[in-house]
Order: structure tokens, then sequence, then C-alpha cells
């Protein structure tokens, strides 16, 4: 294919991925052959919106060098052995789509595929064994996933999923089926339990809630709202994005500045911002598998390389009391501590999301949700094996010190 058409194809796929929800930001990557020897691929650590087919890099297959000074994608030796192993494929797509990562916690391949899934992917999809991000250990995994089928996608243990295909649409056309032929995966074993069909992930949630649930007296329930920090002021907005009040950052105060009242919430919000200067803006996040985990109660650990990344080593749980909120705000801000968490598990009550902006906390609420997706679903399996710690501990001081500062 010309290098410049190849170029802008990449391009528009990165911006398709994004707005079919099969990526989001900087994550995963996208790259095109271009020749026997050469591809083209999506730099390390761009926004997929921005990108123009200036920023593309080309890669050679045999050594990975490439050409010019923007800096290839890490993952740039798994679309090299795409190429070199399967000489039918033209375009190779990573994701951190949502059902394939959730599937890659557990770790077991999908086999048995039968109808236009089989025809579209194949009869299995294999998941490779597990290295950080980046790493030839990864690389390694993915290419002996390779080697073992013959499928045109391999979910990556902990991460996500690269999909091959002929061309880009092909390659799309692998992507979507892979996250219905994941959902599947996740309903039939849920029907195994039960001896229900699952129409949604919810009847999924609500069954393993029932049975992990602890058995101690329900948290009351709270109003989710959103907030910023604007120089000594909170602006707390609802979840249709309507200003509800806007109170004074001091820890002490109850100065309420706009609003009908001072809201008991605005404490948990201010005593986050005193906490963390690093942090700017605050979802508190009541997607069902979140609000799930939080009925559950436990803390949690990483499942998915990203959620170690930008939520955290762990995320705790606590409880939040509007009866008393000075002491149950500190207690909250306790659990978030350092850096390298942020988010907060409201037992009963969903969590609170952090990041330095509103795009950043929204970053925040996406890995959070996935990762207490795949956190319930493994339930299902038995349970799934979080990533150890000192990975977990690397990869976010990595992503904080470098590829945070590159989108």
């Amino acid at each position: 294919m010309d290098i410049s058409e190849a170029k802008k194809i990449v391009v528009e796929a990165g911006k398709q991925l994004v707005a079919t929800g099969l990526i989001a930001r900087t994550w995963g990557n996208v790259s095109c052959r271009i020749s026997d020897t050469q591809f083209v691929i999506t730099p390390s650590g761009r926004d997929y919106i921005s990108l123009t087919p200036d920023d593309i890099v080309t890669v050679n297959m045999a050594d990975l060098s490439y050409e010019g000074d923007i800096k290839p994608s890490s993952e740039k030796g798994i679309h090299a052995q795409c190429y070199l192993l399967r000489p039918e494929t033209n375009f190779v797509i990573h994701t951190h789509q949502a059902n394939a990562s959730i599937v890659s916690a557990m770790g077991c391949d999908i086999n048995n595929i039968e109808g236009e899934s089989r025809e579209i992917v194949g009869d299995n999809i294999p998941v490779s064994s597990y290295g950080l991000p980046g790493t030839g250990k990864l690389r390694e995994g993915v290419v002996g996933a390779l080697k073992r089928s013959d499928s045109k996608a391999v979910i990556m243990k902990s991460h996500g999923a690269v999909c091959l295909g002929t061309d880009y649409e092909d390659a799309f056309r692998v992507a979507n089926e892979v996250e219905k032929i994941c959902a599947n995966y996740i309903y039939d074993k849920y029907s195994t339990f039960t001896a229900k069909t699952a129409e949604s992930f919810s009847e999924v949630y609500d069954y393993i809630v029932s049975v992990k649930k602890r058995a101690d007296a329900p948290a009351a329930k709270l109003t989710a709202y959103d907030s910023v920090r604007i120089d000594d002021a909170v602006i707390l907005s609802d979840k249709e994005g309507n200003i509800v009040s806007t109170v004074g950052l001091c820890a002490k105060c109850d100065e309420l500045i706009t609003g009908d009242k001072y809201l008991s919430e605005a404490d948990m919000h201010k005593a986050i911002y005193n906490s963390r200067e690093d942090i700017g803006a605050i979802i508190h996040s009541q997607e069902d598998a979140i609000v799930a985990a939080s009925k559950i109660g436990r803390n949690l650990k990483p499942l998915l390389d990203d959620f170690a990344q930008i939520v955290g080593v762990t995320v705790r749980c606590t409880e939040f009391d509007p009866n008393d909120t000075l002491k149950s705000s500190k207690k909250v801000a306790k659990k978030l501590g350092g850096k390298c968490r942020n988010a907060v598990l409201l037992k009963d009550n969903g969590a609170v999301c952090c990041g330095p902006n509103k795009d950043e906390a929204q970053a925040t609420e996406m890995v959070m949700n996935k990762n207490c997706k795949a956190i319930i679903a493994g339930e299902l399996f038995g349970g799934s094996k979080p990533i150890g710690k000192i990975d977990s501990l690397l990869m976010n001081v990595v992503y904080r010190l470098k590829y945070s500062k590159q989108k």
C-alpha cells in the first residue's frame, strides 16, 4: 500500500476506535502494512483525535528501527510479529476494549466458537501469557499465542486484545466480534450457575452481589455529585452537569458561596482536595459495576494494567456517614492516600474517582468501571488473580512520570 494512504487510514482508524469505545485516550495502537518489510503505526502516548498523517511512524519489521523523530508505539514489536507470522494480515489493532479486557483478567482461552463469530475470528481466541506493557515478555506471550492458534485475535493477559485483519474493515469486524464473543462467554458461565439467561451485565452483578455482599447494615444512600476545584472554591454539579452549589475550600468552614443549602457531600469533596493538591476534579461514580463492587465492600487490586497505571495499586473501601460528615470525610481522604491512588470505594454508594482535571477523572472512572467488571465477572470463574504489587507499582510510577505527560 502507498505509504501516504496507509498513514491516512491509520489516522481514520484511531478516530473510529475512540468513537466506538474500543480504545480511549492514548490507550492501544493501530498499524497498517505497507510492504513485506515495513508498516506504519501510531506514535507513543498521543491522543488519537489530534493525530495527523505526519504523526504516523514508519517502522521496519526486521529490527524495529523507524524513520523520523516521532517515537512509535512501545508495542511496535507485537505489530511486527503479527505481520511476520501472518502474511495475510495487513492491518492490526491493539485495543483495551471492555469485554476482552474483562476476559483477559481470567486468563482462559475461549474455545469452541461457533456460527458467524467463527467465520470472522476463528474457532478459538487464545489468551497470551502476562508481560508488562512495552516489554519483550509481553511480545513473546503474544507470539506464543499466535503460534498455537490460527485465530485473528489474541487476548493479552490483564491487558486487552490484538485484532488482525486483511484490511482496515476486516480488523474492525474482528474487534467488534471479539466483544460479542467475550460477552457471551461470561453470560454462558452465568447460566451454568443460575440456569437463567442473562441479557445484560447488570444481571451478573446482581447475582454476584447477592452471593458476596457483606452481612452488616447497609450504608446511608448518598446523592452523587461531581466537582471541580477552582482557586479556593469547590463547584459541585449534579449528574446532568447543572451546578448545584459552590462552597469555600477551607477544611474547617461551611461557607456556602452559591446554592440553596450547604450539602453534606461537599465536606467529602473538600477533604479530598485539601489532602491532595494534585487533584482538580472528582467524579462520584455510580456505574453499575462500581456500585456492585461497593456493595461487596472489599478493597480492590488491579486485575488490569491500565487500572494499576491510572487508578492505583489498590483502591480502598470506606463508609461515608452523612450524619458525621467531618469524620467520614477525613476517612475518605485517608483511604485515598498519596499519589499512587486516584479512587476510593464508598460502601454501597459507588466510588469517588479523581484526577488533576475532569478528563483525567473520567479516565479514572472508565478504568475503575472496567476493573470492577473484571472482578465481578471473575467470581463466576472462581476469582481472578491480581497483578503483582511490584509490577503494579512500577506501572503506576512510569505512567505518572512519563505517559500521563505525553497526552
